[in-house]
C-alpha cells in the first residue's frame, strides 16, 4: 500500500501539503490536482482510522427520524446525504419511531462511536441532548426544535396550516375539522394553530369536537375521520397536518361513501400515493428535500469550525390544488 510520503514525492509537495489535501483544508487548487493525480495513480487510499483518532472524530453524520417510511423524511434523508457526500461525509440514519428512549440511545451510540454531529428530529421537546454535547459535536436539529442551544431548520408551520385551512374556506367549506398529530409535537401544535386562528377569524366559531389528535400514521387518520363522520353534525370538509394521516381520512371517507367531489380535504404535505384523484384536495407542499439540504450544510459548516452564534432557519411551503400553484 502506497503512504502519504508516496504520494508527496510523486506529486512533489510535502507530505503536509499531502495531509492538508486529505483532511479537507485549504490547499490551492494547483496542489490539490498534483496530489490527488498521484494518489489515483499509487492507489493510495487515506487511513480514516488514524485521522479519526487524531481529529477526535469520524467523518459520519447521524441522522435521526421519527419514520423513514414516510416519504417526507425519505425526501429529508435524501437532502442530507447529498450535501453530506458532496463534502466526503457519510450518513448513518437512525430511525426512532417517535420513542424517546429509542432516540436516546441512537443519540448514545453517535457520541460513543465519535461521529462528527447529529441531524434530528426530536421524538419529544423532552429530547436528552446532554451525551453528544458535551462532547462539543455540532447538533442541528431539523422539522422539530429542541430545548437545547442547538442550530435549528424548520417549515413556517403555522403558516402552512393557515393556508389549508383558507383554501377550504375559499372553496365554499365551513364547517372544517383539524386532524392533528400527537399533542405537544412542536410542528403539529403550529399547524393546528393555524387551523384554529382562520376558523375563528372568519367567523365560524371553533367547534371542539372538530379537533382531533391522532398518530402520524395512516391508521391515525383513518380512525380520526371515522370519528369526525360520527359526530351529531359532521364536518363537510378537513385540514390533515400530514400526509399519512391524509391518506387514512381518505379512505375513511370512502368506505363511508361520503362523495369526495362535495368533501373538502386539505393536506400538509404531498399525498405519497393516490388511489383516488378527487378535486377537493388541497396539498401544501413541503420542502423536505431542501430542509435536509440545510440541515446538513449549517451542520457541516459547525463540523469545520464555524463559531457564529446559533442559527434557526425558516423555510416556507407552497399550497396547490390539481391545476394550480400558488406561493403562501
Amino acid at each position: 500500500m502506497a503512504t502519504i510520503y508516496e504520494v508527496a514525492a510523486l506529486a512533489g509537495v510535502s507530505p503536509a501539503t499531502v495531509s492538508r489535501v486529505f483532511n479537507g483544508q485549504t490547499v490551492s487548487a494547483e496542489k490539490q490536482r498534483l496530489v490527488r493525480d498521484a494518489a489515483a495513480r499509487l492507489a493510495f487510499t487515506p487511513n480514516k482510522t488514524a485521522r479519526r483518532l487524531r481529529k477526535q472524530s469520524s467523518e459520519i453524520i447521524a441522522l435521526l427520524i421519527p419514520d423513514i417510511e414516510n416519504p417526507f423524511f425519505t425526501a429529508l434523508a435524501r437532502g442530507v446525504e447529498d450535501r453530506a457526500q458532496e463534502s466526503g461525509f457519510s450518513v448513518v440514519l437512525c430511525n426512532t419511531d417517535d420513542d424517546p428512549a429509542k432516540e436516546l440511545r441512537y443519540l448514545e451510540i453517535a457520541a460513543s462511536e465519535q461521529m462528527a454531529g447529529v441531524i434530528l428530529s426530536p421524538a419529544s421537546d423532552e429530547v436528552d441532548l446532554g451525551a453528544i454535547v458535551s462532547l462539543g459535536r455540532p447538533v442541528v436539529a431539523v422539522d422539530r426544535t429542541t430545548p437545547y442551544p442547538v442550530d435549528a431548520v424548520k417549515i413556517d408551520n403555522r403558516a402552512a396550516g393557515i393556508a389549508a385551512t383558507n383554501a377550504l374556506f375559499d372553496a365554499g367549506y365551513r364547517r372544517i375539522a383539524c386532524i392533528a398529530g400527537p399533542a405537544g409535537i412542536e410542528n403539529t401544535e403550529d399547524r393546528f394553530l393555524g387551523w384554529r386562528q382562520v376558523v375563528s377569524a372568519r367567523g365560524a366559531g371553533v367547534h371542539e369536537g372538530y379537533l382531533r389528535h391522532a398518530n402520524f400514521r395512516v391508521d391515525g387518520g383513518h380512525a380520526a375521520m371515522r370519528a369526525l363522520l360520527a359526530l351529531g353534525t359532521p364536518p363537510d370538509a378537513v385540514v390533515t397536518t400530514n400526509n399519512l394521516m391524509a391518506i387514512g381520512a381518505l379512505r375513511a371517507l370512502v368506505e363511508a361513501r361520503v362523495p369526495l367531489e362535495t368533501f373538502g380535504v386539505a393536506v400538509v404535505g404531498e399525498l405519497p400515493f393516490m388511489p383516488l384523484d378527487p378535486a377537493s384536495v388541497v396539498q401544501v407542499r413541503l420542502p423536505a428535500r431542501h430542509l435536509g439540504r440545510t440541515a446538513a450544510s449549517m451542520l457541516l459548516e459547525r463540523i469545520a469550525g464555524d463559531a457564529q452564534p446559533l442559527r434557526t432557519v425558516v423555510l416556507r411551503a407552497e399550497v396547490s390544488r390539481p391545476g394550480e400553484d400558488l406561493a403562501l
